[in-house]
């Protein structure tokens, strides 16, 4: 079932998450649900505050990278190749001189801009399984698991950007809080009370 995306100003979307457990209810059915919603609006990644869901659950799959001609054939490669559940997800150890790339939401449509992060990072997360992980991921998919990881932190990629550009776009903002934009994706306006 595809759900619909919380837009900005949501207050979901600025709460630090809680872990949950395997007993966590119909649990595959949100997981399955996400990976829906996210493939409908054409996402590499959605946490689950994005939905609505104050919980420590995100999902990244960066297959569409694979396809950016840009990017080298062992990147393509790798990033073709990802897709993986985070649950209960905690960045260890962030290395790396910081590197800028153009960034987007689904919860913050139509705004893209620069954000500066970690090239290397190592995650310690449980799979869909519940089985523990603690792996070590770098470039753009370090990048991607990094902007999922904000979001159950109650973060969003307009916190990293500079005062100045927050203030130019406010008003961008306050119109995606109000439900003024066209979206081609089922979305959730705070300001407004039912979904379209």
């Amino acid at each position: 079932m595809i759900l619909p995306i919380v837009a900005y100003g949501d207050p979901v979307l600025r709460k630090k998450c809680s872990d949950i457990d395997p007993d966590y209810p119909e649990l595959d059915t949100l997981i399955a649900n996400m990976w829906e919603t996210m493939y409908k609006a054409n996402g590499v990644g959605l946490a689950a505050p994005q939905i609505g869901k104050p919980i420590r659950l995100f999902l990244v799959d960066t297959s569409p990278f694979a396809e950016d001609e840009e990017l080298s054939r062992e990147e393509r490669d790798l990033l073709g190749g990802f897709k993986s559940v985070f649950i209960n997800a905690k960045i260890e150890v962030e290395t790396g001189a910081k590197w800028a790339f153009n960034e987007g939401c689904l919860s913050i449509p139509d705004i893209r801009e620069d954000v500066s992060r970690h090239p290397e990072i190592q995650v310690t997360y449980l799979d869909s399984d519940f089985k523990p992980r603690t792996e070590t991921f770098g470039g753009l998919l370090a990048r991607v698991i990094q902007h999922e990881y904000d979001h159950i932190e109650g973060v969003l990629f307009t916190d990293k950007i500079s005062s100045l550009k927050r203030r130019l776009l406010k008003g961008k903002l306050g119109n995606i809080s109000k439900g003024n934009i066209a979206v081609d994706y089922k979305m959730r306006f705070p300001a407004q009370k039912k979904v379209r």
